[in-house]
């Protein structure tokens, strides 16, 4: 399923459990903070920080029971993913949980910041950035069939022409995904993406803020108002779109130009449950539990050697199936162009603006 898909090199680029309480206020919360540490220390019990919905029902499914029944070690989970989490728990030693899934621009900046362990490749070619590819999900260009009935929009182009397709948008509110969509919106072409042209994508951008009606932060959010027309077109993850689909909400999406992500297992720096962070991320990703859990979530797996137990209908869904790879692009992390981190911040002084 995946012939076409570049193979995963290793890196190219070197570039909150809670927040800690101060002062009287931290002494006040000691007594109910204690045990929760404690118990996050616990070497039998595991916390991941999970994105919920489908993907947690996914995951329950075919990676944290399997693991469980096959370790004795305990799973609990936290929601949603939180890079901000991520980083305040490493600054403070306070860990709310030792396990998390980042995409490939927050890998950089993940690295930047010092706030993941350094692993090792569970499989031939699977570590970027101290992270192993678990698998690819896809953002895709979705809209009601209801609003737009007569013609449907093939691109990101037919996204941003606001008078040939009236009506309020939604993309998500992260830069890494959406510039490159505004760069394929104003003319260039997917070859020539990267590196990202920074100034060009923001100046697009500038022309559909207007029509932005919501900047999503969650799948979940990003679904419900596609169903319930709040918007009447999305940038939004495949797997999202088909939780729509699949609810009977009168909804389409085109998979040409969607722009595939890769989703990497890490661990948390210096987290207290260190051997069994690493112990899961290995067990993730290995064929058949990856191969359920893809299944299960219409995701596509980045380990090879889970293809096999993939089967053909359950491929149809992935982005990174033979008959859907082809119209699709992948992100280039590497080659971004920037420094995410600043990118990020002038991302959200724009959103702000």
């Amino acid at each position: 399923m995946h012939d076409k898909r570049p193979v995963l090199t290793k890196p190219t680029v070197n570039i909150g459990r809670r927040t800690a309480l101060k002062g009287a206020a931290a002494l006040a919360a000691t007594t109910l903070a204690a045990p929760f540490i404690r118990r996050a220390q616990a070497a039998d019990v595991l916390y991941i920080n999970t994105w919920g919905g489908p993907w947690q029902e996914a995951a329950t499914k075919n990676l944290f029971e399997p693991f469980t029944e096959e370790t004795g070690i305990e799973i609990r989970t936290v929601s949603p993913v939180s890079f901000a989490k991520l980083a305040a728990q490493v600054k403070t030693g306070v860990y709310e949980f030792d396990v998390t899934t980042l995409g490939g621009g927050d890998i950089l900046r993940a690295n930047q910041a010092g706030i993941i362990e350094e692993l090792e490749p569970p499989y031939e070619g699977g570590l970027f950035q101290n992270g192993v590819a678990s698998h690819a999900f896809a953002t895709v260009l979705a809209w009601r069939t209801d609003k737009y009935a007569d013609e449907s929009p093939k691109d990101w182009a037919d996204f941003w022409n606001v008078d040939k397709f009236p009506g309020p948008r939604s993309l998500q509110r992260y830069p890494a995904r959406v510039l490159p969509i505004a760069l394929l919106a104003d003319g260039v072409k997917v070859e020539d993406l990267y590196p990202l042209d920074i100034d060009r994508a923001f100046a697009s951008l500038d022309k559909i803020k207007p029509h932005i009606r919501v900047w999503w932060t969650a799948g979940a959010q990003s679904t419900q108002i596609l169903r319930d027309g709040e918007i009447d077109m999305i940038g939004i993850w495949h797997g999202r779109f088909y939780e729509a689909l699949d609810a009977g909400a009168p909804v389409a999406m085109t998979w040409n130009q969607a722009e595939i992500d890769r989703a990497y297992w890490v661990v948390a720096k210096n987290t207290p449950n260190m051997e069994a962070a690493k112990k899961f991320v290995a067990f993730a990703t290995s064929a058949k539990p990856l191969a359920g859990f893809v299944t299960q979530g219409k995701y596509g797996a980045l380990n090879p050697a889970a293809n096999e137990f993939v089967d053909a209908a359950a491929a149809e869904r992935m982005p990174t199936s033979p008959q859907n790879y082809p119209m699709v692009f992948e992100q280039d992390v590497a080659n971004f162009g920037a420094d995410p981190n600043e990118v990020s911040q002038r991302f959200e002084e724009w959103i702000a603006s």
